[in-house]
């Protein structure tokens, strides 16, 4: 069928298994209740896929209105773990996949919210494909721009969201904001995954507490011969970082760090070698824009080779 942003193209639509597998959604909180209570009761309220559990792993919240808000939450579809240690999100995503029923596992963010009812339909008819490893979809700003259109190595150091900062009704590069597609990785934000392939890899590394543990888990899987793939049919609003905050003290600006480190380590060469991004393009900026002096040219030219040389070419 046209896809609807881009006639000029298709959308392949693959049929969901029969019959239809349970999905776990995976949603580390620790107070503000204000996002969390909006993230759930948009999956509870809006979602149309008929099997589904929610995990919430409660890391420490202290606030009543928290508290009472998971009392009052349907036991019969939301599950509640608690978790006294300190923050680490890919330990207490791998907590909540232990806990799981679900043949299919989906991660998310406590600042996530629902837009579309049919979101888990559509992910969940690629995460289920055999060829298929990580599922990731559309994110948007509160304010109507995009948040993750799929994560594109090397920019930045180590990776950055595609399409990041484009409104609503643009296509694009090459209408890839518009289009489903493989991306060497994609956004824990919203994650969807079998969970014998969660599993085959490990799990999330707890290393990597707070930032790239998604990165590394996508191209693990990667690795392991599965497909990555973003989808755009899957809309949701991305309040992104409200709960946790941002990287602006020394404790938190050395932990980065220290995540950056790990990943330039284990993932450096191919962090400069993204198949779903042209080595024409720059890794300085996420907009698309051609790499000066091209990288191509830096790639493949002798390892003495200086930038200020290529540029003088």
């Amino acid at each position: 069928m046209p896809a609807p942003e881009v006639l000029s193209h298709n959308r392949v639509r693959f049929a969901l298994p029969d019959p239809l597998p349970i999905v776990s959604i995976i949603i580390p909180t620790r107070d503000r209740v204000d996002l969390l209570a909006k993230c759930v009761n948009s999956i509870l309220g809006k979602s149309t896929y008929p099997h589904f559990e929610i995990i919430i792993i409660d890391n420490g919240s202290v606030e009543s209105e928290t508290i009472d808000f998971l009392k009052g939450l349907p036991k019969d579809q939301v599950k509640i773990l608690r978790d006294e240690l300190p923050f680490n999100f890919s330990r207490l995503n791998n907590l909540g996949v232990r806990e799981a029923r679900g043949e299919i596992i989906c991660l998310m963010n406590n600042d996530m919210e629902v837009i579309e009812g049919g979101w888990l339909e559509e992910m969940v008819a690629f995460a289920a494909r055999q060829e298929i490893g990580c599922v990731g979809n559309r994110l948007w700003y509160p304010d109507g721009t995009i948040q993750h259109a799929g994560v594109v190595l090397g920019i930045g150091g180590v990776a950055s969201h595609s399409h990041k900062g484009y409104y609503k009704g643009h296509a694009g590069y090459f209408s890839r904001a518009v289009l489903h597609q493989s991306y060497s990785a994609v956004t824990a934000a919203c994650l969807v995954v079998r969970r014998q392939v969660f599993e085959q890899v490990g799990g999330l590394d707890e290393e990597l507490a707070v930032a790239f543990n998604d990165v590394d888990f996508c191209l693990r899987v990667r690795d392991a011969g599965y497909r990555n793939l973003w989808t755009p049919y899957a809309d949701m609003i991305h309040h992104e970082s409200a709960s946790r905050g941002l990287d602006d003290n020394p404790v938190k600006r050395a932990r980065f760090k220290k995540e950056v480190d790990i990943m330039h380590a284990r993932w450096g060469e191919a962090l400069q070698n993204d198949p779903a991004y042209s080595p024409n393009l720059t890794l300085w900026h996420d907009d698309f824009s051609l790499a000066w002096p091209p990288r191509i040219e830096l790639l493949t030219a002798p390892s003495n080779t200086s930038v200020e040389e290529l540029a003088q070419r």
